[in-house]
């Protein structure tokens, strides 16, 4: 049988030369992790993290007599007749995190009963009708359906996730389950064989690889998942062909998203999106620096070693993170920190090291189930992880990575205390992309006070025509101008001009021109400068506009700020107390603009768990002006306050 072969070579094909069939480990020994045989590993009193085990524990124990969740079909169908993507998917995701806490456990105990909870598990894994996640198949594109077509398996994220939590499992319980439930490992690899393997060999259009130069962070995702599924699973000897075939396919595909990072690493899509794309990759290729006993390794390759830098280089502080696209300012603390502390041993990263062990707290535990099966197993019995010293996170002065135009100023290294600046340039055609050129963000003492608000829940809309009709990825609720009544376009087209950075160190700088963000407006241009005063203890954001006309500016040209947290409105200025009781900032702006003061009541959770229960944006017109100030600083009392 002849299978599909590589034709793209990028940074990966050349640091690889070894074919994958002459250096894989056998599959019992390929993945890196001990199975529950190991019982220095497993057995209480053994190395694996107590803490975590006792953290999962608490929850099984609960749940162990308990119905198993259900994804429905009728949750399914909904994508398509009202949009709703998460009731299917949280049940979905809960029947998994249930398995992957039975598996963690019967790894410890060798219970029986336990190892019953993890076959049931199993079982009802492979008779789901579908590991795709309903938002994701194309099964009524072209098939008409409103539910998964089994005949015609769309090998999306979901179902990376599936069979890599089946591969996993079985490497860690092979011999339990062969005696408690014989046979059972071998539907497992047809289904694996069925639902993922055929379908990768079969179809090489699939979006996610990037064939068409679009490479996001589907890409490792699902390629790392394929890779432990292969590497594991294909264990026959008339397999051999066929797994280093789809090895070396998953590889071509990373190569790709390897070859389209920036050289300084950044992410468009931002922080959040790095833990499930950059982070996949590096955990994809220690998987497979595993496998080959170190035949492939690829910590050579500068792009890969610059982005292990970008978690740091987006922190602002505590929990608070640079946000941008469809990410979190606050996004869950909960991270598999221990593949970024990895990926910095490996590549020699000692301040992403110091951000990783700084969420390393020994009473704590080391990883948890949220992240899926693997990471869990894996944070739970890395020994430099686990004797990891907790540490302060680094927080970096300042940083410019000119890739995505993203520039950020404290006030000093390695502390969050005073202001921050964070701005961007950029396109409107990035990952994930909100329409937000020109874009800044203030924090003081690592909290956002002038913010980006980040997305709400995930819908069909969310990713269809109707994106941008919701309200946090337009323009208007960014920190940037409506000019002449418009706001700024989706697309690539949609970009800054001329960002650049200075950075000094009394103050460091922005600098860019938003009027390519504006075809329609008759803009010539807009520039901003957006700068930390160090000396002053200042920000100041000074935008200066001429159109192409010669026009004056319209009553219809306005600046919005989006600030959260407590806000009083003075003439010239605003008070805002930011949330979780920080220091107070005043944001003063020119006399002479009536400024209004316009409250976004929140709802969805995943802003509600940022903000709170609203946020407020300020309106600044400007009619007649061609230029403003604004400025940023801790309020400092009078001495007459109270």
């Amino acid at each position: 049988m002849s299978f599909p072969s590589p034709v793209f070579r990028g940074p990966l094909a050349e640091a690889f030369t070894a074919p994958a069939a002459t250096v894989l480990r056998d599959p019992d020994e390929a993945l890196p992790l001990r199975p529950a045989t190991e019982r220095d590993t497993w057995a209480p009193g053994g190395t694996v993290d107590a803490p975590g085990i006792e953290a999962l524990r608490a929850t099984a124990d609960a749940e162990r007599t308990t119905a198993w969740p259900h994804p429905r079909a009728s949750d399914a169908a909904r994508v398509h007749r009202d949009g709703d993507r998460t009731a299917w998917e949280d049940a979905a995701f809960a029947r998994q995190r249930r398995l992957s806490r039975a598996a963690a456990l019967a790894a410890v105990t060798l219970d029986e009963t336990w190892i019953d909870e993890v076959v049931d598990g199993v079982v009802m894994l492979c008779e789901q009708s579908s590991w795709c996640w309903p938002a994701h198949d194309d099964s009524f594109r072209v098939h008409g359906a409103v539910l998964a077509t089994v005949t015609d398996p769309f090998v999306d994220l979901g179902a990376g996730e599936a069979v890599a939590q089946l591969a996993w499992i079985d490497h860690l319980l092979a011999s339990a389950m062969d005696e408690r439930a014989p046979g059972l490992r071998a539907r497992v690899r047809h289904e694996a064989r069925t639902r993922i393997f055929e379908p990768f060999l079969r179809r090489r259009d699939w979006h996610w690889i990037g064939l068409d130069g679009d490479v996001h962070n589907w890409n490792p995702w699902i390629h790392g998942n394929i890779v432990v599924a292969a590497l594991r699973l294909l264990d026959q000897p008339d397999e051999r062909e066929e797994r280093a075939a789809i090895i070396a396919l998953a590889v071509e595909g990373l190569d790709r998203y390897v070859a389209s990072l920036p050289a300084d690493g950044a992410i468009d899509e931002g922080y959040a999106y790095w833990w499930n794309g950059a982070c996949r990759a590096l955990e994809m290729l220690d998987v497979l620096a595993h496998a080959t006993d170190g035949a492939w390794d690829a910590t050579g390759i500068a792009a890969l070693r610059e982005t292990v830098a970008f978690p740091h280089r987006s922190h602002l502080g505590g929990d608070w993170y640079v946000n941008h696209a469809d990410g979190q300012a606050r996004p869950p603390a909960d991270q598999p920190w221990h593949a970024l502390h990895r990926a910095a041993r490996r590549f020699g990263d000692a301040d992403a090291a110091a951000l990783a062990a700084s969420h390393r707290h020994h009473a704590a535990p080391a990883a948890t189930e949220r992240e899926g099966l693997g990471r869990l197993l894996r944070g739970l019995t890395d020994p430099d992880w686990l004797a990891a010293a907790p540490t302060e996170a680094p927080l970096p002065r300042d940083v410019w990575l000119p890739s995505t135009q993203v520039f950020l100023a404290r006030e000093s290294a390695r502390t969050p205390r005073g202001l921050t600046l964070v701005a961007k340039g950029g396109h409107n055609g990035e990952h994930h992309n909100h329409n937000d050129v020109g874009s800044f963000v203030v924090a003081v003492d690592g909290v956002p006070v002038v913010v980006d608000a980040g997305r709400p829940t995930y819908t069909a809309a969310t990713f269809g025509p109707d994106r941008y009709d919701i309200w946090t990825m337009q323009s208007a609720w960014h920190n940037v101008p409506v000019v002449r009544g418009t706001g700024q376009p989706a697309g690539a087209d949609a970009a800054a001009r001329d960002a650049a950075a200075l950075i000094g160190d009394d103050r460091s700088i922005f600098s860019v021109d938003l009027a390519g963000a504006y075809p329609g407006a008759g803009l010539a241009e807009w520039r901003r400068r957006a700068e930390l005063d160090r000396d002053a203890a200042r920000v100041e954001i000074a935008d200066d506009w001429r159109f192409d006309d010669g026009a004056s500016t319209s009553d219809d040209t306005v600046l919005h700020l989006i600030v959260a947290g407590d806000v009083d409105l003075d003439a010239g200025s605003a008070l805002v107390h930011p949330i979780a009781d920080g220091r107070a900032v005043r944001v003063r702006w020119p006399d002479g603009i009536d400024a209004r003061a316009e409250v976004r009541d929140l709802d969805d959770p995943l802003l509600t768990e940022v903000w709170g229960p609203r946020l407020t944006r300020l309106a600044l017109p400007l009619a007649s002006r061609t230029t403003l100030r604004l400025t940023v600083e801790l309020d400092t009392p009078t001495e007459d306050s109270p």
